[in-house]
């Protein structure tokens, strides 16, 4: 079974003892958020966890939801303001998956939860991504984030999933509070947020992030 023993406790264990500042956080950026950009305030979406099953994923919204004549969302260039990016690039858009976490959808580390439409797009190696609960923070994430190439990102990922452990774990979490102080990776070269996969060798348009209503 991949991953190791404990693992869930871990991520009990830390997010109880941390829960007086992320539930201030949480609050204080919801306000925010609603003031900002209105509603709603949490991004819901269903993204594959664990061996493939959905779960809603949870996250602070980060654009309006401008629209042009014909009814359809704008570009995410020009919905993105300049709390949404402030928001991503303090990841403070990330701390309602603290509840996905306490559910037991999400853990702390492990690859992040990407869009239902990926999955038939892998390799076989790489579907192995899914062979652990997915993460808040993960290998990717503190190795470049978005600003590596798809194939490195998911080579990372099943990298993660061998080799995961406690020690590892804790160098991933410590090494995303450095990448967070820095605000290093936010985006792809060229892009407002991250490149859409579309397979190997072809990357086009970019990765949806708000919901369409």
């Amino acid at each position: 079974m991949p991953g190791y023993r404990g693992k869930r406790a871990l991520d009990l264990v830390l997010v109880g003892i941390t829960s007086p500042a992320w539930l201030i956080a949480l609050a204080l950026t919801a306000v925010a958020t609603r003031v900002m950009l209105g509603q709603p305030v949490v991004f819901r979406q269903k993204r594959p966890g664990r061996d493939g099953r959905l779960f809603e994923l949870l996250k602070f919204r980060t654009m309006t939801n401008s629209r042009d004549a014909s009814g359809n969302l704008l570009p995410d260039a020009q919905r993105m303001t300049a709390f949404g990016r402030w928001l991503r690039a303090t990841s403070l858009d990330e701390l309602p998956e603290l509840i996905n976490v306490l559910r037991g959808d999400m853990s702390l580390v492990g690859p992040r939860p990407l869009l239902i439409e990926y999955l038939p797009l892998y390799s076989i190696r790489h579907r192995r991504r899914h062979d652990v609960r997915p993460g808040i923070t993960g290998l990717a994430q503190v190795s470049g984030r978005n600003a590596i190439g798809w194939d490195e990102k998911l080579d990372l990922d099943v990298a993660y999933v061998d080799s995961a452990s406690l020690p590892l774990d804790l160098r991933i979490m410590w090494r995303t509070l450095a990448a967070v102080v820095r605000r290093t990776g936010i985006s792809s070269p060229g892009e407002e947020t991250a490149a859409r996969f579309t397979g190997y060798g072809t990357i086009t348009q970019q990765e949806p992030d708000e919901p369409t209503r």
